[in-house]
C-alpha cells in the first residue's frame, strides 16, 4: 500500500501554503537547465543557482526552465516568489505524492502528474512526480531527480526540428505532456508482454511465485489507474479552458492528447481485468491439478477395495473354507483379483473417467 497511501505527517499542524518537502530525496543537489529559444536561435545553459532563472521572466523568447531536485525548498520558494506563484502551488510542487491535477490562474497554469520511465526487474513501475507551470513566455518543470524521458524534446529544440521553435510556450507544455503520456503506452506494453507470459505459464504449470508476481503487477496497475484517471480530467480542462495562455493553434494537439489518455485508460482497465481473470485462472489451474491427483488416487483406491475384500476373506484363519485345500486355489484367487482389476479399469475408461 506504500505506492497508494502516502504518509504526510510533516504537514500536520503546518499552515496552508508552507513550503514543506514531502517525499524521498532522489537528487544530491538542485540542478537547473535553461532553454531559451525562438524560431531563429536557441541558447542552452545549466546552473545550480535559482537566481539565474530570474532574467528570463520577461524576455520575448520562449524559455523552458527545468529544475531537478525538490528537497532544497528555499530554491522552489525563491522561484515561486519571483514568478508570483501562489503558496499553495509551491506546496503542491513540493508534495511528490500529489494527485495529478490542473489549476488555472490569471497569469499561469499549473499541471501536476506522474512521469513513468519504465518497469524494473521486479515489475515495479519506475515513476516520479513532475510539476509544470505555463506562463506567458515560459514553462517551468519541477522534477524529483536528474535524468528523464524528455531528451528527444531537447534534441528537437536544439536542432529546430518540427514546429517546436515556431510555436509558443503552450505548445512546449503540450510537447512535454505528449512525451510523458507516450511513455505510459511503453510501460503498459511491457506489462502486457509479462501478462501474456503469465497466461502461458498458468495454463502449463502454475507456481506460487507466479501468483506473487501477478499480485505485484495488479498493485502496479492500480497505481497506474490512480495516475491516469485524474489526468483525463486535467487535460480536458486544459483543452476547454479559455485562458489567453493557450493559443488556438495548440487546441487540436490538446484534443489529440486527450484521445491518447483515453486509450491509456482503456489499456489500463483491460490489463486490470486480465490480471483479475488470471487470479481466477491460477486458482482454477491449481484446483484442476488437485482434482487430477485426487481422481488417480480415488481410482487406485476403488480398484483395490474388492481386491482387499477378497484378500481379507482368504486371510481369515478358519479351518473349514471352500477351496482352502484345493491345489490351484492360490492361482485362482490371483486370476479373479487381476480380472476384477482389469474389468474395473475398462469400465472406468468406457465411462471416460480415465
Amino acid at each position: 500500500m506504500s505506492r497508494l497511501v502516502k504518509d504526510s505527517k510533516k504537514k500536520i499542524g503546518v499552515s496552508p501554503g508552507s513550503a514543506v518537502f514531502i517525499g524521498n530525496r532522489k537528487a544530491h543537489s538542485v540542478n537547473i537547465s535553461i532553454f531559451d529559444y525562438n524560431e531563429s536561435a536557441c541558447t542552452e545553459r545549466t546552473t545550480k543557482k535559482i537566481e539565474d532563472c530570474f532574467p528570463f521572466k520577461d524576455t520575448p523568447t520562449v524559455t523552458w526552465l527545468n529544475i531537478d531536485g525538490l528537497h532544497e525548498t528555499h530554491a522552489i520558494e525563491a522561484a515561486g516568489k519571483e514568478y508570483d506563484l501562489h503558496p499553495l502551488v509551491v506546496e503542491d510542487i513540493l508534495n511528490t505524492h500529489q494527485r495529478p491535477k490542473i489549476e488555472l490562474y490569471d497569469d499561469y497554469i499549473f499541471v501536476s502528474l506522474k512521469m513513468l520511465s519504465g518497469v524494473n526487474d521486479s515489475y515495479m513501475v519506475e515513476s516520479e512526480q513532475i510539476s509544470l507551470i505555463l506562463g506567458k513566455n515560459f514553462v517551468f518543470s519541477f522534477q524529483e531527480k536528474e535524468g528523464d524521458i524528455l531528451d528527444s524534446l531537447r534534441v528537437r529544440i536544439r536542432e529546430g526540428k518540427g514546429r517546436i521553435r515556431k510555436m509558443g510556450p503552450d505548445y512546449l507544455l503540450y510537447a512535454i505532456l505528449d512525451i510523458i503520456i507516450d511513455h505510459y503506452f511503453l510501460v503498459l506494453e511491457k506489462i502486457g508482454d509479462k501478462v501474456e507470459a503469465f497466461e502461458e505459464e498458468l495454463m502449463k504449470e502454475p507456481k506460487s511465485d507466479t501468483l506473487h508476481e501477478i499480485y505485484t503487477l495488479k498493485r502496479e496497475i492500480l497505481f497506474l489507474r490512480k495516475s491516469v484517471w485524474p489526468l483525463r480530467e486535467a487535460v480536458s480542462t486544459l483543452e476547454k479552458c479559455e485562458s489567453d495562455l493557450i493559443n488556438e493553434k495548440t487546441s487540436p494537439y490538446l484534443r489529440d492528447l486527450y484521445d491518447h489518455i483515453i486509450q491509456v485508460i482503456d489499456a489500463v482497465e483491460t490489463t486490470r481485468d486480465l490480471l483479475s481473470g488470471m487470479l481466477d485462472l491460477y486458482l482454477s489451474s491449481v484446483s484442476n491439478k488437485m482434482n487430477e491427483v485426487m481422481k488417480v488416487l480415488t481410482i487406485i483406491a476403488t480398484v483395490f477395495i474388492p481386491l482387499t475384500f477378497i484378500a481379507g476373506v482368504y486371510g481369515m484363519n478358519f479351518d473349514f473354507m471352500p477351496e482352502l485345500k484345493w491345489k490351484y486355489a492360490y492361482f485362482a484367487v490371483w486370476f479373479v483379483m487381476v480380472m476384477i482389476g482389469l474389468g474395473m479399469l475398462k469400465y472406468f475408461r468406457n465411462r471416460k473417467w480415465l
